[in-house]
C-alpha cells in the first residue's frame, strides 16, 4: 500500500515532524492507528491544537514520544505516563526550535497536487504554519500529496524534486466548526468592535467571542488581516466590503472544506509560515495592529490565564504573547483580552484578585485592554490601584464588592 512506504520511515530513535492544526493528515493517523508498532521508539514533533487535533500519537506504543507546544487534551494519559513533552514556547520561538534545534530526522509535508504550470512545485495548502520550516530543517523529506488539498494561489511551495519520498493518497481535511456566540459573547464582541477603527490590522483568535467579533465588524472598512489563522468569517467581511485591497496574511485556514476551496478560488489571503506570521518585531511596525484573544481568567494585576482550569492544563499560550508584544509597540495598536465575567453557570468570577494557577500565560507587563460583557478596562500605563479599579468595574456586579475587599487586603499586605 502507498502509506506503507511512509510508515517504513517510522523507525526507533527517529524524530519525525508531522503537520498539526488543519494540516494534520487523517489518512496517516488511521494508518498509524492500524499499525501502532510503527511508533516504537519514535518521537513525533508537531504543533497540535486543542479543538483541531485530538489523536494521541504517544498513546500508540509504550516507547512512543510526542513533543508539542500546547497541551493536547487527547494525550492526557500519555502525558501522565511521561510520553508527552510539552515545550512551553509561544509560536515564534516554537518555529525557531523546529528550524534550528529539533534535530528532525524526517519531515512530512501535506501538500496539494502541483498545478500544471508549476512543474514539481506543490502548494502547502491550507496550513503553512510550520511546513516549510520543518521541510528545510529535516534530513529526510516526505511529501504527502492529497488531491483534496486546495492549492493556495499565494503561499509557500515545496519542490517535490527535493523529496526523498512522494506519495499520493486521498485524505479528508481537518474541519473547524465556527463558534456560536450567545448573548454574553455578542456583548463582548460589541464592546471590542467599538475600539477597532477603519484600517486596523487584525489578529483574532479562536472561540465564540472572537467569532462574534468578526461579525460585529461588518460596518468597518479597509481592515487588514495579520493573523495566525483565517476563518470562514473572512469571506463575509469581503462580501460586505469590510476588507481593504491589500496583502492579507495568515498562517492557516480554519473552517469547512467548502471554505478552503472558496478561499483558494477567490485568493483572499496569502498564507505564510510562523516565522512571518508571529514575528512581533515586524508586526509591531504595522500601524493600528489589534490583537484580540480570549482568556480563561484575568487578575487585578492584569495577569492573564490562557491555559489552566484549576490544576488541569487545557491548552498553551500559542501565539498570544507574540501578538500582545506586537500590539504594545504598534503605533495605535491594542492588545485586547476578551472573557465572560463569570464561569460555572455564574458561580465563579473570571476576574480574580490573584491568579491561582501553575503559570501565568501573559504577564502584567503585556497587559493592555481587558473586555467583558460589562465593559472595557484600559490597563496600559495605569498604576496598580488604577488597574484593580478598572478591572473590578467590568467584573460581574455580584463579585465586585468581594474583589474590592480582596484588593484592599492585598494592598495592605504590600505595605507591611
Amino acid at each position: 500500500m502507498t502509506l506503507d512506504r511512509v510508515l517504513d520511515q517510522f523507525r526507533p530513535g527517529r524524530r519525525i515532524y508531522l503537520p498539526g492544526s488543519t494540516g494534520e493528515i487523517h489518512a496517516l493517523v488511521e494508518a498509524l492507528a492500524a499499525d501502532p508498532e510503527r511508533m516504537d521508539g519514535v518521537n513525533v514533533i508537531s504543533c497540535l491544537l486543542p479543538g483541531m487535533n485530538s489523536f494521541d500519537y504517544a498513546g500508540l506504543h509504550k516507547n512512543a514520544q510526542l513533543t508539542t507546544f500546547l497541551f493536547p487534551p487527547g494525550s492526557r494519559e500519555s502525558f501522565r505516563a511521561g510520553r508527552v513533552q510539552i515545550l512551553p514556547l509561544s509560536y515564534f520561538p516554537a518555529a525557531r526550535f523546529i528550524a534550528e534545534d529539533a534535530e528532525l530526522d524526517v519531515a512530512v509535508a501535506h501538500v496539494a497536487p502541483p498545478m500544471p504550470e508549476e512543474g514539481t512545485r506543490a502548494s502547502v495548502g491550507i496550513a503553512a504554519d510550520f511546513t516549510t520550516i520543518s521541510w528545510n530543517a529535516a534530513k529526510k523529506r516526505i511529501a504527502f500529496v492529497n488531491p483534496n488539498m486546495p492549492a493556495m494561489p499565494r503561499g509557500p511551495r515545496i519542490d517535490l524534486a527535493d523529496a526523498d519520498l512522494v506519495v499520493e493518497a486521498e485524505s479528508p481535511l481537518v474541519e473547524v466548526p465556527t463558534g456560536a456566540a450567545g448573548a454574553t459573547g455578542q456583548a463582548i464582541a460589541a464592546h471590542v468592535a467599538n475600539l477597532i477603527p477603519d484600517g486596523a490590522a487584525l489578529q483574532v483568535g479562536i472561540g465564540s467571542a472572537p467569532a462574534a467579533l468578526w461579525r460585529a465588524l461588518r460596518s468597518r472598512r479597509n481592515l487588514r488581516l495579520r493573523s495566525g489563522l483565517a476563518s470562514e468569517d473572512l469571506l463575509m467581511l469581503a462580501d460586505v466590503g469590510a476588507l481593504g485591497q491589500c496583502d492579507h496574511v495568515a498562517g492557516i485556514l480554519a473552517g469547512s472544506t467548502a471554505f478552503y476551496r472558496e478561499a483558494a478560488a477567490r485568493d483572499l489571503v496569502r498564507l505564510s509560515d510562523t516565522l512571518e506570521t508571529h514575528d512581533a518585531g515586524a508586526i509591531g511596525m504595522e500601524e493600528n495592529f489589534v490583537a484580540a484573544n480570549s482568556a480563561l481568567a484575568v487578575d487585578l494585576f492584569g495577569q492573564v490565564n490562557l491555559e489552566w482550569q484549576g490544576a488541569r492544563p487545557l491548552s498553551g499560550v500559542g501565539g498570544a504573547p507574540d501578538f500582545a508584544s506586537a500590539a504594545l509597540v504598534s503605533q495605535g495598536g491594542m492588545g485586547i483580552t476578551m472573557l465572560p465575567s463569570r464561569a460555572r453557570n455564574g458561580s465563579i468570577s473570571r476576574i480574580v484578585a490573584r491568579l491561582d494557577v501553575e503559570t501565568v500565560s501573559l504577564p502584567r507587563n503585556l497587559a493592555d485592554i481587558v473586555v467583558s460583557e460589562h465593559g472595557i478596562a484600559r490597563l496600559r500605563n495605569k498604576s496598580l490601584d488604577a488597574r484593580a479599579e478598572a478591572l473590578i468595574a467590568i467584573a460581574h456586579p455580584g463579585f465586585r464588592d468581594e474583589l474590592a475587599g480582596q484588593w484592599r487586603k492585598m494592598r495592605d499586605m504590600m505595605t507591611r
